[in-house]
């Protein structure tokens, strides 16, 4: 990565400045990841901005067949079509091909299915659109692995398929393509660092080995650094797991974002957030992410490619609208589906141990039902299947959310045989089988939770270190934003803070509440969105009296610093607060 290095002309962003100088962090750092194991050495390895140690990302299996494949297509003039899935990892790895291919002055021609006609993954009618359209060449991203019969359709039918994909090969057999770039295909080696790439960490690989190739036949080509802020988008949003390897690519990525030259990733900013300099990670996953993914959700994903390709700010403006106007109807049909949920388990929990969450309504949208399992996984802390009806008389479809360290892929590969489609990771999936299996199914996956310690299978309350108000002050935040970005594999830590009084409280739009605390002479600002509703908490009124009669509190809290209107603030994002 020699040439992304030279972007970055000293890419070790280490707070150190040097191997044998002392690390020098906030105490409270310091105790933070030595908590999560990480001795000096490690330490030093995960604040590491330097490209030059990643390991070779082009070293997957077929990665040089697919890119020669590809520049033959380039140079004998053959359309090359990129295919990817409607979520925020294959949305944003079609907009990097495409910005890369625009490097190469060629032109591609781009195709996502819809959610609710032709469904996730590859199929036979995808190569016949394919073809309609003059492709030769078709390239997959973020799916194909488990598509084997759009594969051997491809191969009859003469069109040369690459797929691209970073989901488990859990086939009998990998799909006949002209070439599969997974690191997670069967064949990689088992001790692979890439199986945690992303979707749009594969298609990154593709152009950096395209590059390699062209520029080894004497060929100029663009530098290829723009190109990680697609990978941050995708890497996070999609929750890949954030080992050094994905926190370098990431880190590249969001330290572009706020001068960014995409009209289609500018449109997500506002003036103050560019004016910030500092783009958190969870700005992506909560704010560009959902909006990303709102179209795919509700109809097709069209528009929010549309907005990351755009080539003026008017046209990435036109079609951001269309995405604000889908999030707002997506967060009003998440909120049914999830308050209808909720009634379902409510009913169903009889003071046994809570194993699973495994919900249906034949009127539930599918296109939300992803997110109302990962919120089914906050609140009752186990793992959630949500299922509600196909398109297809008398077969469901479900989205399936893990919890713990639970490794959910597993468990529901072993019910396989009652599955139509399935595919995803340790900890989401998706499938769809026949309404009558659902009790069957019920039953298996229970019977086999059982089985399971209860601690690798359900949400722990946990926190990450205990600190005194004192503690917090600007450094403390400022190093906290050194150890971004967060997601999985690098939650952002949440902290127990001890000695706080809650002077006041207020409840926002009778959902969200607004804390005030003290501690002797300071004060502290928390807010808690959706605590009101929130399932095992304390009511605030009760906490308030709690704390006016001395009883000690114990908040626990992530940190952050609320930006409005040129000032800032230490803020305490306020996940619960307990009393002695």
């Amino acid at each position: 990565m020699s040439e992304v290095h030279t972007q970055e002309s000293v890419a070790t962003k280490t707070i150190d400045n040097g191997p044998k100088k002392s690390l020098n962090l906030h105490p409270v750092i310091t105790r933070l990841l030595e908590s999560r194991g990480l001795d000096e050495e490690a330490i030093r390895e995960f604040l590491s901005w330097d490209l030059l140690e990643m390991p070779d990302i082009t070293s997957m299996l077929d990665t040089t067949k697919a890119s020669e494949r590809i520049i033959k297509a380039i140079v004998n003039g053959e359309k090359i079509g990129i295919y990817g899935d409607y979520d925020v990892d294959g949305t944003t790895s079609c907009a990097l091909f495409h910005h890369f291919f625009e490097m190469l002055d060629t032109t591609v021609s781009l195709i996502q299915p819809s959610r609710f006609v032709e469904g996730y993954g590859l199929h036979p009618s995808s190569i016949d659109k394919a073809q309609e359209m003059g492709i030769e060449v078709l390239v997959t991203v973020d799916c194909g692995i488990s598509n084997n019969e759009a594969a051997e359709y491809a191969k009859l039918r003469g069109l040369d398929l690459i797929i691209t994909d970073h989901h488990k090969d859990a086939r009998e057999s990998m799909p006949d393509a002209y070439a599969i770039v997974n690191p997670n295909r069967r064949d990689e080696p088992e001790d692979s660092k890439l199986t945690v790439l992303a979707g749009v960490g594969v298609a990154f690989a593709i152009c950096w080995e395209i590059k390699k190739i062209l520029e080894a036949k004497g060929e100029k080509v663009p530098s290829l650094y723009p190109l990680l802020q697609w990978v941050a988008v995708g890497t996070v949003c999609d929750m890949a797991n954030l080992t050094p390897l994905n926190l370098k690519l990431v880190r590249h990525g969001l330290k572009q974002m706020h001068e960014t030259k995409y009209p289609g990733i500018r449109k997500f900013f506002t003036n103050e957030e560019r004016l910030a300099k500092f783009v958190p990670s969870e700005k992506l996953g909560f704010n560009i992410g959902p909006l990303i993914n709102s179209k795919g959700r509700l109809d097709h994903p069209e528009m929010a490619l549309e907005c990351l390709i755009a080539k003026d700010n008017d046209r990435a403006h036109e079609c951001y609208s269309h995405l604000e106007i889908s999030n707002r109807e997506r967060k009003i049909i998440t909120s049914e589906v999830f308050k209808s949920a909720s009634e379902q388990v409510l009913q169903t929990m009889d003071g046994e141990e809570h194993l699973l969450t495994m919900v249906y309504d034949k009127e539930w949208h599918e296109g939300v039902i992803g997110i109302v399992a990962s919120r089914l996984v906050e609140t009752y802390k186990a793992p959630a299947i949500v299922f509600t009806d196909s398109e297809q008389e008398g077969i469901i479809k479900a989205s399936a959310r893990s919890a713990g360290e639970l490794d959910l892929f597993s468990l529901l590969k072993a019910q396989e045989h009652l599955f139509i489609k399935f595919g995803g990771h340790k900890a989401a999936a998706g499938l769809s089988m026949p309404k009558e299996n659902l009790a069957q199914l019920r039953q298996a996956l229970t019977d086999n939770l059982k089985t399971v310690p209860s601690i690798e299978r359900t949400v722990q309350d946990y926190y990450d270190l205990e600190i005194l108000p004192n503690e917090i002050n600007p450094r403390l935040l400022k190093e906290l934003e050194m150890l971004e970005p967060f997601g999985m594999g690098n939650q952002k830590p949440l902290f127990r803070v001890k000695g706080l009084k809650l002077a006041s409280f207020d409840i926002l739009k009778e959902l969200h509440v607004r804390w005030n605390f003290s501690y002797n002479d300071s004060f502290y600002k928390g807010i808690s969105f959706n605590y009101v509703d929130k399932f095992g908490v304390k009511s605030p009124d009760d906490l308030f009296s709690a704390s006016q009669m001395d009883e000690e509190l114990y908040v626990y809290c992530q940190l952050g610093i609320n930006r409005y209107r040129g000032n800032e603030y230490i803020q305490l994002m306020v996940n619960r607060i307990e009393t002695e």
